[in-house]
């Protein structure tokens, strides 16, 4: 049987490597690798499978849209670009303030969605605008936004990897902000000492005129309208859980985004509003075939017992192993299969710390810290082209690697640290 599953899991990994390289898309290789899996494995075709694992992480999906959906609609109400206009205006003469100001704004899209991408398309053009007339080369600017996106993919309150993680470990995805919030302060406060040191800035009216303009009556409370009943619903929902009905975060976006069309000071018609879901759909279309596909592919590997020959195998593996081989394959498993990668290598390294006494909840923070680090790399390198889109570079793509190689190592440095320290760590964790 061993021997038979280990033809199957040969077969699938093959498959995937041809289907990457001709079809240049992991989500239609990881459906190819389901189909061919489920063949080798003597399945036939399952439709009843397939079928059945493209439901398997509808709630995630969902949560995806949702917040999408929202961040779009803020930013239609062009509440983001008076949030950037705001901060130029009073903290121009103080730029370090700045910075870290436009390392928060990079942050809130991508946490709330679980997408770093979105942060890159929501404001990722406006903050390289800004940097550039701060005197920061292009380079640096480059690796700032991807950085910062990586970071914002991983806080929380939606981690796509930890949820995933979570969903097939049977853990709850709770006591976790803390634990994820903490190392990102760490790594952000690195990133822009580190990237943004240097360059003489531009005048202030300079920077100002070529930002958006923000609509007429526009002011805090129609800024900071929607993300308060978004975070007062969140905590409500958490501390309040047996007074309150149960809303669930799907339906806590939607209606924050309800409060930022009413509060909009734009006179947005049906048409306009009906654009902007189209494009959000759009925009996200992607990550929702991502996770659909990961579905597909999960499922036929468990019925074809491939699943529990990695999971045994990473089980049975020593801990130091996993230390000093994470930072590395991780990344790379990313690169290749996306957030698949977080259930395929990052569920069965959750059992196997469990096995041995340490804590789950810190091991899956630190996990999700390393999975990012391959959004660059082939044959996907999604997050990597988006950055490099969205900031205008115009160097090479390794240059480019280069740019962000000492922040992805403080990273794995921090996420390694947090594996082997996890026990010592667990008093972060707050329910």
């Amino acid at each position: 049987m061993y021997a038979e599953t280990s033809m199957v899991l040969a077969v699938m990994v093959i498959v995937f490597a041809l289907a990457s390289w001709k079809l240049k898309s992991p989500e239609l290789s990881m459906v190819v690798t389901a189909i061919a899996g489920a063949l080798a494995g003597g399945l036939g075709f399952p439709v009843r499978l397939f079928v059945e694992g493209t439901f398997t992480y509808f709630d995630v999906a969902f949560t995806f849209l949702t917040a999408s959906i929202f961040i779009n609609f803020y930013s239609e109400t062009g509440a983001m670009d008076a949030l950037v206009r705001k901060m130029v205006e009073r903290f121009y003469a103080s730029k370090w303030v700045l910075f870290f100001l436009l390392a928060v704004i990079m942050l809130i899209p991508g946490a709330l969605t679980g997408a770093g991408s979105v942060s890159m398309f929501v404001v990722g053009g406006m903050v390289a605008t800004v940097l550039r007339f701060m005197g920061i080369g292009d380079r640096k600017i480059v690796a700032f936004i991807y950085v910062t996106s990586m970071l914002a993919a991983v806080a929380p309150p939606i981690n796509l990897w930890v949820m995933l993680m979570c969903a097939q470990a049977n853990m709850p995805y709770v006591g976790f902000d803390v634990p994820l919030l903490a190392p990102i302060v760490l790594i952000t406060i690195f990133t822009v000492f580190y990237l943004l040191r240097g360059g003489k800035p531009e005048s202030k009216e300079q920077i100002l005129a070529e930002l958006p303009e923000v609509p007429a009556g526009m002011n805090w409370f129609r800024i900071l309208a929607p993300l308060a009943v978004f975070i007062v619903l969140l905590l409500l929902s958490k501390y309040a859980a047996f007074s309150i009905p149960t809303l669930g975060i799907p339906l806590i976006f939607l209606i924050s985004t309800l409060v930022a069309m009413l509060v909009s000071p734009k006179k947005s018609g049906f048409r306009r509003w009906y654009e902007v879901l189209a494009n959000t759909s759009e925009q996200v279309f992607p990550l929702l075939a991502t996770v659909i596909s990961v579905g597909v592919l999960v499922n036929i590997m468990t019925a074809t017992g491939v699943r529990g020959l990695i999971a045994i195998t990473f089980v049975t593996l020593p801990v130091v192993l996993i230390y000093v081989f994470a930072p590395f394959v991780l990344p790379l498993a990313q690169g290749s299969l996306s957030y698949s990668s977080g259930i395929i290598l990052g569920t069965p390294l959750i059992f196997l710390f469990n096995s041995v006494g340490v804590n789950v909840t810190i091991i899956a923070t630190a996990l999700s810290l390393l999975y990012p680090l391959g959004d660059c790399l082939p044959p996907s390198r999604i997050s990597g082209r988006v950055a490099v889109d969205v900031s205008g570079y115009k160097g090479s793509y390794m240059s480019f690697l280069g740019a962000i190689l000492v922040p992805c190592v403080f990273m794995a440095v921090v996420a390694v640290l947090m594996l082997i320290y996890a026990n010592k760590l667990s008093w972060l964790i707050v329910y």
